[in-house]
Parts: structure tokens; sequence; C-alpha cells
């Protein structure tokens, strides 16, 4: 019972952190909403075009620079790690971890999953890339704590919300402790060079190295802070330590908040931190360029590089030239098409904003160069059509994280006619590029996305029909709404439902058919609820069949999406633990794999494959798994200062959470293999 109690405490605990991103995002809407209702489309316009040439080019060389920093984070954490990795190859898996982090939230801020793939290739063992992975990690935090507390000294008013409620001594105190936590860690470093914490005897860096990590980190805040501050106007008051002390707290805000680039808090956050010093449109306008800066441009960057590393290397033609020039060999050899899948969706999360807010970026259109007979319908759409594009999109986005084809399909269905309708108003064609590019970024891989989605798993079911029906329902609500909405300056359907101007019968019913569309829309998409097959003789007759030798240590099997592969799994603790690679058809084979993932996160646990085979580790790398090579006895070779050494059979898991769980349990699992392996001869 108590057992019982506690796993349904951990599956409520995972979901914690979105929980937390969604209730800080409601608030900074309903911030946004009560303070700054008066916001001007027009004068956010007049704001970004007011902003001088000079500010825009520092801005972007200061991007540069901030992106050249965070190289280093890489290049002593890799020395520390034992494995010195030359610069191009360490600045090449810092640009592609950070342009990711930074747009896909929290969970990915040290980039780990793009370190852990890229590293390994390059003989970093597990230890050693976990090393540097901690180390950036580490890095980055030290350079807000010293900000942190330089600001709390001097300038503790600045810091929003908090800055204005609590006494000076209180913030003097939070100021201490963050100087403390940096000078303990680098006087522990200097005296102790180890310590213990939750059981881990951890290895410091030398103190030479230490002091260089809180300067090379202080100095990274610093100029990625500028980026912001250069990009707004001269404000009486506004120092430049004032605004460092709102970016800071801002950009914890957004972190805390485990959502996409902190989109919505760290923007709220800068808007009410900033607002006694600078007009609202004057921030949006520094917060909009800021975030495609140093969000928008780099993972384009990333995505570019790979997309087109795909294309050379497996295009025809004229490629084929090109494939023999040392740059494509070079990222062919550091690179895997999954890294621009990755940036590929947080582009068309990137996307999605834009349509949704293009009633902010662009509120003027001119329909008067097309046919005129078109020329009202497009005008009547006004926003309201993009918005609807911009949801699907972000729905599409987090489809395209599960690597459903469904998903990538519509995506592009979605791109090409938000690109159609953009391309009709004369003012946002740089709208249509943008649309365009991510159209030509996610092309490339098809073949990347292999799962079907619930919809397309089987015959039409009576919940799939269902949901089409509400899906449809809610399309009919929108479009009988559009009669009251299309005369509003911008009527987006977010700006519907906010809008104090409309009855709040109309309001209400904008905002539960959108709901429900996406709803309907994620339940269509999504991967279907994954069954698995009692340990029975039928299930170890199939698994016989298919030829894999494990059954006798099985819990259960678990097929793939066509039902023409198989792996078998046993539940070890918090792990679901597969037993070897699947078995079966070929194509059908990385279907498995989602499935026992999917299985897993069902049942609160954590996926893991004992006795992987070298030719799947990519895949089991997508699910953000380490592979620890295996002896002949089927247990983890012990850690090594060189290279890993290349195995037959793997241990795939994550590493940082199950591996101290595991190895207790392996000795006793190869046993029972051992014994049952005569049987089945």
């Amino acid at each position: 019972m108590v057992s019982g109690k506690r796993h349904r405490l951990k599956n409520w605990a995972r979901h914690l952190p979105p929980l937390l991103g969604v209730f800080l995002l409601i608030g900074a809407i309903y911030v946004v909403q009560r303070e700054f209702r008066h916001l001007s489309l027009k004068d956010i316009g007049a704001a970004l075009k007011a902003i001088p040439v000079a500010a825009l080019v520092f801005s972007g060389t200061w991007t540069i620079l901030s992106y050249f920093i965070l190289t280093f984070y890489d290049r002593l954490g890799t020395i520390y790690a034992g494995h010195k990795v030359s610069y191009g190859r360490v600045a090449f898996a810092s640009f592609c971890a950070y342009a990711l982090a930074h747009n896909l939230g929290f969970a990915a801020i040290s980039g780990a999953a793009v370190r852990y793939r890229l590293y390994a290739h390059w003989g970093l063992t597990p230890l050693q890339i976990g090393k540097t992975v901690a180390f950036c990690s580490l890095t980055f935090g030290l350079g807000g704590l010293v900000l942190g507390g330089a600001i709390l000294f001097v300038e503790p008013r600045a810091i929003p919300f908090f800055g204005q409620h609590l006494p000076m001594v209180a913030l003097y105190a939070v100021g201490a402790l963050f100087w403390g936590i940096v000078l303990g860690y680098v006087t522990f470093a200097r005296m102790f060079g180890r310590v213990k914490m939750f059981g881990h005897d951890i290895e410091l860096p030398g103190w030479r190295m230490a002091v260089v990590q809180v300067l090379l980190a202080t100095v990274d805040v610093a100029v990625t802070a500028t980026i912001f501050y250069a990009l707004l106007p001269a404000a009486p008051g506004l120092t430049w330590l004032i605004f460092l002390g709102v970016y800071v707290a801002s950009y914890t805000a957004g972190l805390a908040a485990n959502l996409p680039g902190g989109i919505g808090v760290f923007d709220t956050a800068m808007l009410f931190g900033l607002e006694p010093y600078v007009s609202a449109p004057h921030i949006v306008g520094a917060i909009l360029v800021f975030r495609l800066y140093y969000y928008a441009i780099p993972l384009f960057l990333a995505g570019s590089l790979f997309a087109g590393n795909e294309v050379l290397l497996r295009g025809g033609g004229v490629f084929r030239h090109f494939r023999r020039l040392p740059p494509v060999q070079a990222i062919g050899r550091w690179s895997e098409p999954d890294f621009a899948v990755t940036a590929a969706t947080g582009a068309v999360g990137l996307c999605g904003a834009l349509m949704l807010c293009l009633g902010v970026l662009a509120p003027e259109a001119n329909f008067s160069w097309i046919d005129p007979d078109y020329g009202p319908l497009a005008a009547q759409a006004g926003q309201f059509v993009p918005s609807l594009i911009g949801a699907g999109l972000v729905m599409m986005a987090i489809g395209l994280s599960h690597r459903v084809n469904l998903a990538w399909s519509l995506t592009i269905a979605l791109l090409v006619l938000g690109a159609a309708f953009a391309a009709t108003q004369d003012s946002r064609l740089w709208v249509v590029g943008i649309l365009v590019l991510t159209i030509l970024l996610l092309a490339p891989f098809r073949t990347c996305f292999y799962r079907h989605a619930h919809l397309m798993s089987g015959p039409l079911q009576p919940g799939s029909a269902l949901t089409l029906a509400v899906l449809g329902l809610s399309l009919f609500a929108l479009a009988v709404t559009r009669g009251q909405t299309r005369l509003m300056q911008n009527n987006a359907f977010w700006a519907v439902v906010i809008s104090p101007e409309l009855p709040n019968t109309v309001r209400l019913a904008v905002a539960i058919s959108v709901m429900l569309g996406l709803s309907a829309i994620w339940f269509l998409l999504r991967p279907g609820r994954v069954r698995y097959l009692p340990w029975d003789a039928n299930a170890r007759q199939l698994i016989q069949t298919m030829g894999a030798g494990l059954h006798q240590v099985a819990d259960g099997v678990v097929l793939g999406e066509t039902g023409r592969s198989a792996i078998a799994f046993r539940r070890c603790g918090r792990v679901l633990l597969g037993l070897g690679d699947p078995v079966g058809e070929e194509n059908d084979r990385v279907s498995a794999i989602w499935r026992l993932r999917d299985l897993a996160a069902q049942e609160g646990l954590d996926a893991a494959v004992w006795h992987a085979g070298p030719e799947l580790l990519h895949i089991y790398g997508d699910l953000g798994l380490t592979a620890l090579p295996l002896g002949a006895d089927g247990l983890p070779l012990p850690e090594s200062d060189g290279d890993t050494p290349p195995a037959q059979q793997y241990l795939v898991c994550k590493a940082e959470r199950d591996l101290d769980m595991l190895l207790p349990i392996l000795p006793n699992l190869a046993r029972s293999l051992r014994m049952a392996l005569p049987v089945v001869a």
C-alpha cells in the first residue's frame, strides 16, 4: 500500500515542472493583460523601426561574442573530464547544444543529449561526458550567482517583484549567500579537490580552473545581457547594473518555468521590471529583436547546417561533387540527422509563435496587389487564420518531438498554407521567407519520423471518430463567431479571448472551440496507448520464433507498430529493462524501441535496454540513453581514462539516474540468463 502511494506521488512529481510552467505562463498572460492592456500594435511597430542600425549591429556582434564565450565552457569541460577535444569539435558541439537548449527550455539547458551524442562519437566515455555536461551546467550557474550577488548588494531594488517588497537585510543576506556559494566552491576546489554529495564522490576541478570558470561565466552572463540592453533607448535612471538585475531575475524565472525559451514568463518579467524606466512598446520591440538574435537565428543556423549536410551527403547529381569538400566531410563525421530533426522541431515551434503573434509583428496588411476578388476574402481572414495556423504548428512541434509521421505531413501542409496566406500581404513577405526556410529544414528528414499516429495505427475506432467530430464542430464554431470578430484591429483568437470589447459569450465560445480543437488534434496525433503481451506460453513462443534467446527472464513483450517485431522486458525497480534489441522485421524494430519507452512512461518508469547491439545506438540516443559497453559476462566494463572501448553489446540507460540502481541487479540477471540458455538450446 505504501509503495503504491509512493509510486503515485512519483508520477505526480514527474508532472510538476510542466504544471509549474503552465501556471507561470497563465500568470504572465494575466499580468500583461492587467498592466499593459493599452499596448498599441502601431506603437510597437514604431518602436521597432526606431531602433538604430548601430544598435542592431552592436547587438548582433555581441551575440556572436556570447556564443564564442560559450565554446570555452565545453573546452574547459573536456579538459576537466580528462579527454581534451580539439577546439573545432568543441565549438561545433557547444553551438549545437546551446542553440537547441536556449529554445527547448530548462530540461535541455545543458544540451546534455547533444553533448552525449557528439562526444561519444569522439571517444569520450560516459563518465567523461557526464563530467563535461556537469561542468558546463555548473559554470552557467556560477555566473548568475556572482552577478546576482553583486546586484543584491549594489542595486537590490532592481530585482522585479521581490526588490520592492522584501526588506533590505533579506536582500543583502541572499546576495551574501550567492557569493558564499561561489567562494565555497573555489575554496573546496583549492583545499579538498573532491566532495561527497548525495552519496556520490565528486571530483572538483583545480582551484585555478575554478577561478577561470567563475570569471568566464560572469563575463558570459554580462555579455548576453548587453545584447538586450543595447536595443533599449536611453532612459533616465536605467543604468546597466539596474538592467542587469532585471535581466538575471527574468532569465531565472524563464528557466524555472520549464517552457521553451522561457516564452511568456521571461518576456513578462522584463516588461514588469523595465516598465518604470522605458515605455512598454520599446520593451516589446527590444524583446522581439533579442529573441531573434539569441534564439531564432542560431536555431535556424544549426538546423540549416544539418539539413544542408544531409542533402549534400545523400543527394545525387551536382551534390556528388560537394561531398568531397573537407568541411562537408567533417560535418558528416560530427553530425547525425537526429540533431537536425530536433533543430527543425524547434524551428516549427518558433514559426507557430510567429504566426500567433503576426498581428503584433506586422499589424498592417495590404492586399491591393492581389486579385480584387480574392482581396476582400484575405482581408476578412485578418489575423484569425494565421493565429489558428500558429496554434496548429505548436501542436505539430509536439508531435514532431515524438517522431510521428503524420505530424511531419501536417506540418509541411500548415507551413505551406501559412506561407501562401502571408504571400497575399506584401508587408509580410519576410514571414514567407521564414516559413519556406523551415520547410527546407524539415523536408529532407521524412524518414526520421517513423511512428504511426493514433489515428493511423489501425481501423477507425469509435473514440477517434468522436475526436474527429469534436474537431469538426470546433472549426464550425470558430467560423460562426467570425462575423463578430472580423472588424477587430487584431482578431487573432487569443486577442478575441482577452478583449473586453466583445460579449463574454463570444469570447468563451472562441476559447472553448480552440481548446477543444487543439486537444482533438493531439489525441489524433499522439501515439496510441501501449499495450504489452503478458509473459505466458504464447509470448514465449512468439519471442522464440522471432529469434530472441532471453525469454526465460522476461516479464512481458512489447510489439512494434505493425506487430512484426518485439522486445522482451523485465521490471527492475524504477527501470523497465528491455532484454536485447528488438527482434523481427527490420523496418518495425525502431517503433518497438519507442513503444518500450512509451510503456515505461505510462508506468512511471525509466526505459533501459540490456544487451543492445551497436547498430541501433543512435535510436537509443534519441531517447536520451547513454551507451555503456558490456563485457563477455554481460556486465558494464569499468570506466577508464582512455577512449570508449568498442563492444558488441551495450547497456543503454539514463546513466546519471539509473546506473547505480542497475549495477547490483545485473549480476543476478546475468546468472538467470546463463541458467536459462541451456533450456532454449
